[in-house]
């Protein structure tokens, strides 16, 4: 391929991203999954099918990140898409606990074919068309368009769940399939021969790669950050089911969770408006420890009380998101070799993944096996979360000190 045809590609490729990120993030049933899983099953089943979830993707975070530094970014992609499609269709017919399960682990695997290629694939497509410096830009951009399709699949997700549940997880399969035909136009970045290496060798390059304290402390915080992020998700639904519950309008809740959902990515998107000029204000530093704090604090609240009113707290879910994902992304990159990138952004995955996986498997064994979820015992489990997350950003304060977090 010529020079000329390459700069096109890549110009296609960074022009093509953010419509692809939207497209992938139309995801319908985001905000009813836990209320069609505890209708379908129970409360314990519910969470285990999360587990499920989690388990897959941690299981394959690994292999998929070293399956796109051998083959390449777009196959990865397009695999992951696949997958995802045949998740949701299995989740939309399912009749029993293990084609639920199933369908989990579909949905699983897409997620840990997707999770750091796509980050990779737009470095590299910059990179190699000479626009390396605007990662932490495009980056932004590009999450933009994912709170925005979220934002609107999950309200009308929730319109959709309140006719069949089902409906929300074909409209998710039919996006996906447009996101898949998107990733088919991508153009794969250039790579050098010497730029694919063995397994061995990759081991090498991330146990190097973590020798670097500025690498080490951002991937623990994007570790636990993860699971702090995905906690409202899960006991999310369930508080607003037992809120609504209190005020006799628990008929209603898929319908108020689609619009917490979309509410919230709405605050999301603008709260990334002013995420650069945030990120330049105070330094990349305290903006990660923000929003670290600002997880730990939303779950402190849905912890001490069931109020309706709390349920505003969850706007500020994905907040925290719009002011790390861009600037870790955009720290970590450069630092990574072609060889190992995916792979040591798919290590970070399956750890943060791990982690709050046998958190969710803890919560399962106390939760009840017929019926919904108690406010009660989401109060014990936030609660524990909490205490939790302070320990560890107390750890984090503390390393920040010693540790060169901005870049030089």
């Amino acid at each position: 391929m010529s020079q000329t045809a390459t700069n096109r590609g890549m110009a296609r490729n960074v022009a093509l991203y953010p419509w692809f990120k939207f497209f992938q993030n139309l995801i319908f049933w985001q905000s009813v999954w836990f209320l069609f899983f505890q209708q379908e099953l129970s409360a314990s089943e519910a969470l285990l099918l999360y587990v499920v979830y989690d388990v897959a993707t941690t299981a394959l975070e690994v292999p998929s990140g070293y399956m796109s530094d051998r083959l390449g970014r777009k196959r990865t992609l397009v695999a992951a898409m696949v997958a995802g499609l045949i998740g949701l269709v299995l989740l939309a017919t399912a009749d029993s606990f293990a084609i639920f399960a199933l369908g989990q682990i579909c949905i699983g695997a897409g997620a840990a074919f997707a999770s750091g290629t796509d980050t990779a694939f737009l470095y590299e497509s910059l990179v190699a068309d000479g626009r390396g410096g605007e990662m932490e830009a495009q980056t932004t951009r590009a999450w933009q368009f994912t709170l925005t399709g979220l934002a609107l699949s999950a309200v009308t997700g929730g319109l959709m769940a309140g006719v069949a549940y089902e409906l929300a997880f074909g409209a998710a399969a039919v996006a996906l399939g447009c996101a898949g035909l998107m990733a088919l136009r991508f153009t794969e970045p250039p790579h050098a021969d010497g730029d694919k290496v063995g397994l061995g060798a990759q081991w090498g390059l991330l146990r190097t790669a973590l020798r670097q304290p500025v690498l080490l402390w951002l991937f623990v915080l994007s570790v636990v950050m993860y699971g702090f992020s995905h906690v409202p998700f899960v006991f999310g639904q369930p508080f607003i089911a037992q809120a609504m519950q209190a005020g006799g309008w628990q008929g209603d809740a898929p319908i108020v969770s689609g619009a917490v959902s979309a509410a919230m990515m709405v605050v999301s998107v603008l709260a990334s408006l002013v995420a650069l000029r945030l990120r330049r204000r105070i330094g990349l530093p305290a903006i990660l420890l923000l929003a670290f704090g600002m997880q730990i604090g939303l779950i402190g609240v849905l912890a001490l009380t069931d109020s309706a009113i709390a349920i505003a707290v969850l706007l500020l879910r994905m907040v925290p998101d719009s002011w790390t994902y861009p600037f870790i992304e955009a720290r970590v990159q450069p630092l990574l070799s072609d060889a190992g990138r995916a792979t040591f952004l798919s290590l970070q995955s399956f750890a943060g993944r791990l982690l709050f996986a046998g958190s969710i498997f803890a919560a399962s064994l106390i939760a009840p096996t017929t019926g919904t979820m108690a406010y009660a015992d989401i109060r014990a489990t936030l609660a524990w979360y909490a205490v939790a997350g302070l320990v560890v950003f107390g750890g984090l304060l503390l390393a920040s000190r010693r540790v060169e977090i901005e870049k030089p």
